[in-house]
């Protein structure tokens, strides 16, 4: 709710930012509870996030004060969330993914009321890109994330965050005519790259074990 609230007054590169700092605030968030990350770890969240930052670096990053702050504080919640929930007596992935969707409708929905915000009529584009979006979006992606956060570690399943932008820059290229730019592919290498020491340092523990 804060993301959208803030992608009013801020340009979609500012916001790809912000979400992509979510693992390192994940990061911190495990910290409390005495579970560190490794060095390889934090290695490839630095890594990814400055992926993520050259990925978006050129691109218009200005923005209101008051979005960028409803940005810092939607990553470190959502992360603080992840974190905390994995020490929780949750119900299972599928479960705990419809309780959270229904329960955060119903805020947002009250506060849709209260700021009277219209419901524009759907058209055909606009209905798909709807069911689309709660499908893809809703339903398969974040039952994935919270299959992941009860299975692997928070460096791990937060790294999500990381992937979303390449996949959306290869996604303008493919569908929207968007042109690649050389930044757009060093920035992907890195992200790749940060992900890739992030899944290794799991696969090196395993190993240990």
């Amino acid at each position: 709710g804060l993301v959208c609230f803030a992608e009013q007054t801020v340009a979609s590169g500012l916001a790809a930012v912000a979400v992509a700092s979510m693992p390192l605030f994940a990061a911190l968030g495990a910290a409390f509870y005495r579970q560190w990350p490794t060095r390889t770890e934090s290695l490839g969240l630095l890594v990814g996030f400055a992926g993520v930052v050259i990925l978006n670096f050129g691109g218009n990053l200005s923005g209101s004060p008051l979005g960028a702050i409803a940005l810092v504080i939607a990553a470190a919640t959502w992360a603080f969330g992840s974190v905390w929930s994995r020490r929780r007596d949750m119900p299972h992935p599928a479960m705990s993914t419809a309780a959270q969707m229904l329960c955060g409708s119903i805020v947002l929905g009250l506060v849709a009321l209260l700021t009277q915000e219209r419901v524009v009529a759907l058209h055909a584009d606009t209905t798909l890109a709807l069911v689309y979006l709660i499908v893809a979006g809703s339903i398969l992606g974040f039952s994935a994330y919270i299959y992941l956060l009860h299975h692997v570690r928070p460096a791990l399943a937060t790294s999500y965050a990381y992937v979303n932008p390449p996949v959306a820059v290869m996604v303008g290229v493919a569908f929207g005519g968007e042109t690649v730019r050389t930044l757009d592919i060093v920035g992907m290498i890195v992200i790749v790259a940060g992900v890739a020491a992030i899944t290794l340092a799991k696969a090196g523990r395993q190993a240990k074990s």
